[in-house]
């Protein structure tokens, strides 16, 4: 009967001991009565705690030790020589280094999708541990008082009625007293185990996802190698003549300074860069083409670009830029944190969307296009704009490195940038409430900004909450 009654009370002590908390104070109760009837001291009134602010610190804290982890691990020399060996395997040509900088960009996306999902969950575990953590020490006077009383109990056990006559009226009231308190610490007991039994089962799932976490940052980190190398390549095949480049950036800094607004910046650049110039005279060239194609040869190129594997060589979009709709996937892993017409804390409305990454995410290309501008841009900072056909322009800015080069005619899916560490203050980043990196992206049609959200899958179109 005794080992029945302290059953529940072994199996708190062995787990708090376990989980290294400590339920119980010193003990000085006399006897189980004392255990009983001893005053409870009302527990201190818990200070109100704002659950977004709470949320954001948890979110900070576990970003802030991500990016510790990211910045200590390092890719073995094994496995940096595997990746140079992969590199020196593909053939030298500009189609297959493109294809390979594609399909790398969309592992390194995948990778850091994975990543911001880990980083979610580890938040989220964190919270749910704080929360029993918080019911424990609320209930700690009551538990010590029934783990006390259940101690005591186990060292001195109620006297037996048939020992001997003088031990009759001792255990007649110990069996009344007995009666009366060890069902409700039993219920204390019981209720104890299964928050230390939760709390032990999250503290496992915490260390899980970390370990996982840490393999998928080894991964990334190692993608981020394949790719420095495939844009080293791809750089390597593009090389123009080192007068020429320097010429065309001096006019276009030039013409960046001149410009006071986005219209006239994209209209200078396609007017007087020789190089934006002739690509756009190029692609206009192709479309002119394959409008002159009979209707066999345009449903044979369909049935090509509906197969995914368009041709690797073009120089114009594979698709119209406007039946793209729900097709185009974020140029970033994150959260959507403002949508196009939302207000953006200047008391307008937002003319694009505003994205929160992590440090050093890769962004890549949403639709095919050529680079008009790769450059700083008055308040901007570090831009983007592709001219995506059909009198669609789409602009990107708040990176850190732009690996882009003007004039150059880009897939979609093709890495274009990477993000910096932190937010990059800019005309497109106020009154965001996160130092997070945030690309701000913005569809424009004939010089007018439009609502991109049409354009999107519908898994990015889901309204992120701004709890970074």
């Amino acid at each position: 009967m005794r080992t029945t009654r302290i059953t529940s009370y072994r199996r708190a002590l062995l787990l708090a001991a376990g989980l290294g908390l400590a339920l119980v104070p010193p003990l000085h109760v006399s006897d189980t009565a004392r255990a009983q009837n001893a005053p409870t001291p009302p527990p201190a009134a818990p200070s109100p705690v704002d659950p977004t602010a709470d949320l954001q610190r948890r979110r900070n804290e576990t970003r802030g030790e991500l990016e510790v982890l990211t910045k200590t691990m390092k890719i073995s020399g094994d496995r940096t020589a595997a990746i140079e060996k992969n590199i020196a395997e593909i053939r030298k040509n500009t189609t297959d280094i493109r294809q390979a900088l594609i399909e790398s960009a969309a592992r390194r996306k995948s990778l850091e999708t994975k990543i911001f999902d880990s980083e979610k969950k580890i938040t989220e575990l964190k919270l749910k541990e704080d929360g029993i953590r918080t019911s424990l020490r609320g209930r700690r006077a009551v538990l010590a008082e029934v783990l006390a009383a259940l101690q005591r109990m186990g060292r001195n056990p109620p006297p037996a009625l048939l020992v001997t006559p003088d031990d009759a009226l001792a255990s007649v009231r110990s069996a009344i007293l007995l009666g009366a308190v060890v069902p409700g610490m039993r219920h204390e007991a019981d209720k104890l185990v299964a928050d230390l039994q939760s709390l032990a089962s999250l503290q496992a799932s915490a260390m899980t996802e970390k370990t996982n976490v840490s393999n998928t940052i080894a991964a990334s980190l190692e993608e981020d190698r394949r790719m420095d190398l495939l844009l080293a390549e791809n750089e390597k095949l593009n090389k123009r003549n080192t007068a020429d480049l320097d010429a065309e950036r001096r006019r276009s800094e030039e013409l960046a300074g001149r410009a006071t607004t986005l219209e006239n910046l994209i209209q200078s650049f396609e007017g007087e860069i020789a190089s934006v110039r002739d690509a756009i005279d190029r692609a206009r060239a192709e479309e002119e083409r394959q409008r002159m194609m009979s209707d066999a040869e345009r449903e044979k190129a369909k049935q090509l670009a509906q197969s995914g594997v368009p041709d690797k060589n073009r120089i114009a979009p594979a698709y119209a830029f406007s039946s793209l709709r729900q097709k185009l996937e974020l140029p970033v892993a994150g959260d959507v944190l403002r949508w196009f017409g939302d207000a953006d804390g200047t008391g307008h409305s937002a003319r694009g969307i505003t994205v929160a990454s992590n440090a050093g995410a890769v962004v890549t290309a949403p639709a095919d296009g050529l680079v008009v501008f790769a450059g700083a841009f008055r308040s901007y900072g570090q831009m983007i704009i592709l001219n995506a056909g059909d009198g669609y322009h789409l602009v990107l800015t708040g990176m850190d490195e732009v690996n882009a080069r003007q004039g150059k005619f880009v897939f979609a899916g093709e890495p274009i940038a990477v993000m910096g560490e932190k937010r990059v203050a800019s005309a497109t980043a106020l009154a965001l409430e996160t130092d997070r990196p945030t690309l701000y992206i913005e569809f424009r049609k004939d010089g007018t900004p439009v609502d991109s959200k049409p354009w999107w899958t519908s898994k990015e179109t889901g309204r992120a909450r701004n709890d970074s």
